[in-house]
């Protein structure tokens, strides 16, 4: 029952990890509390979007950009469809962070991003009706993943390399030590070389026991999908789309195989305890309410709401990430509090943990996900 790496938590970054580890040839143990990919985590909902000229800061960029090369090769070794480049465009008011970030890393990075009026905008794509004041940013290069299709490939593949997954156990209490972790489990107890805490909403519960404290606050999620125009709004000629309101963040898909127009807004939601489960799509009036204001304002296509779903974000204070070594024994990482922008990352985050496992160090400059930020 021992291993060479326990990975607690195996959904979009957890899963990845394993793959990359086992893959390495390090023996490997994943536990989930769930059957991955499922409707509790952060990668539920069929689609995430990927973009590199990132509104969020420029020092998501170098992962971005490995990220995207990590989710082509593993396209490469599977039949399922991961990635469809539909280009993105990123809309706000030409003054604010967002829209300046995207233009500086672009600029620093010699990314290939088109600076948009509103008017180019709704001429281009005139299924938009962005107001003047705006202007967007268009990648041509990003687009979507297929979020628990990705999860799929690597769960197979970790699996063929010989990883072992444990589904539906719950993790009841963690020791670690200099040179050995103990895992307590609902079903059995194990004992590995190393230990990556990747458990999303869980994570919180599990912190005590390794003796840290971090701010981390779990959220309920929405999203939905919209009847619309497929002349309009079809992937074939349609950007997954980030609008920076005022004080709000919309983001959304093309209609993917007809599905419909998805949005979802990135801000906002509803804290959740720890042991508290995912209330049902429409729960709260703004579940429908918000996305479905936002179309009636910035589409020009008469969009007919559909269906909704659920998801979680696990947030910092700052919206950062978490990527660290535990401060007082070498042999733990966490890697959390991705704060409902982390999946396309999860691709480069998980082989980050393999290399600073196997290696000792990895090539990106981490400081800016440590956890001493919050003392």
């Amino acid at each position: 029952m021992h291993y060479d790496v326990i990975i607690i938590g195996a959904g979009s970054m957890g899963m990845s990890a394993g793959y990359y580890l086992s893959k390495s040839g390090k023996k490997v143990l994943l536990l989930d509390s769930h059957n991955p990919p499922h409707s509790e985590g952060s990668h539920h909902g069929e689609t995430r979007i990927i973009r590199h000229a990132y509104g969020e800061g420029e020092e998501y960029v170098a992962l971005a950009l490995r990220a995207q090369e990590l989710w082509l090769e593993l396209q490469n070794l599977t039949d399922k469809k991961l990635f469809l480049q539909t280009g993105v465009l990123n809309v706000g008011v030409p003054e604010s962070a967002f829209i300046h970030n995207i233009l500086k890393s672009a600029e620093r990075h010699s990314l290939p991003v088109e600076k948009l009026s509103s008017s180019e905008i709704n001429h281009r794509w005139e299924g938009f009706s962005v107001p003047e004041e705006m202007i967007g940013c268009y990648e041509n290069n990003s687009g979507v993943l297929f979020s628990e299709a990705c999860i799929e490939v690597y769960r197979e593949l970790a699996i063929e390399n010989g990883a072992h997954l444990k589904v539906n156990t719950k993790v009841k209490g963690v020791t670690a030590e200099e040179d050995r972790v103990y895992v307590e489990t609902e079903a059995g107890n194990y004992t590995s070389d190393s230990l990556i805490v990747t458990a999303g909403k869980g994570t919180p519960k599990l912190l005590p026991s390794l003796g840290i404290d971090l701010p981390l606050q779990p959220v309920r999620k929405t999203f939905s999908w919209f009847e619309c125009d497929e002349g309009l709004y079809h992937s074939s000629h349609f950007p997954a789309f980030a609008f920076e309101l005022q004080n709000e963040l919309f983001y959304g898909f093309p209609s993917i195989e007809e599905a419909g127009v998805k949005i979802g807004r990135h801000d906002g939601g509803q804290h959740l305890t720890q042991e508290e489960g995912l209330a049902d799509f429409g729960s709260y009036i703004e579940d429908k309410g918000d996305v479905s204001g936002f179309a009636v304002k910035y589409f020009s296509g008469e969009l007919e709401h559909r269906i909704g779903k659920t998801c979680t974000y696990t947030n910092t204070p700052d919206e950062d990430f978490i990527i660290d070594q535990h401060p007082n024994f070498q042999n733990v990482f966490l890697a959390c509090g991705f704060s409902g922008h982390g999946f396309k990352f999860s691709s480069v985050v998980g082989e980050i943990l393999c290399q600073l496992i196997t290696e000792g160090k990895t090539e990106f400059d981490l400081n800016p996900f440590s956890m001493k930020r919050f003392g």
